[in-house]
């Protein structure tokens, strides 16, 4: 027989809160609907933006050389 181990506890990204990180929460790793709808929005209205890594001026390689002038 065995036992079955407890779900790990997450803390929620949106609200700080305790989640159960399981099969049986379907919002993980957040802990209810209404974060996740709360984080998606954030997305959606671009509220998160992931940095370019690249700027201007600077070769594929990010080492800041321009491109050879003929």
């Amino acid at each position: 027989m065995t036992v079955p181990t407890p779900p790990r506890i997450v803390r929620c990204p949106a609200c700080g809160g305790a989640s159960p990180y399981s099969e049986a929460n379907p919002w993980r790793p957040f802990c209810c609907e209404r974060c996740k709808n709360h984080d998606f929005g954030a997305w959606a209205s671009e509220s998160y933006r992931v940095a370019d890594p690249a700027t201007p001026g600077t070769d594929e390689g990010g080492r800041g050389e321009s491109p050879p002038r003929h």
